[in-house]
């Protein structure tokens, strides 16, 4: 009995231990850019469907990437 406690509870912590990497892992490539094209593809599938607002937000910021910098004209002064 208290052997299978003690197996429940390291796989229990194993498993938040790999899940709380893996949380760390995405952060830091979102955050410094280093997530490839396929990874970012993944993490705005997941933002999609569980986090609606980060999504939004995520295509907000590849269209003002597509955009570019606003070019400041004579008229503009």
């Amino acid at each position: 009995m208290v052997v299978a406690i003690a197996v429940a509870l390291v796989v229990v912590i194993a498993v938040t231990g790999a899940m709380a990497g893996l949380a760390w892992i995405a952060r830091r490539a979102r955050r410094i850019g280093t997530a490839g094209q396929a990874i970012a593809a993944a993490m705005a599938a997941y933002d999609e469907a569980m986090h609606v607002t980060a999504f939004e937000a995520s295509v907000e910021v590849r269209r003002a990437d597509e955009r570019g910098a606003a070019v400041v004209t004579p008229a503009d002064d």
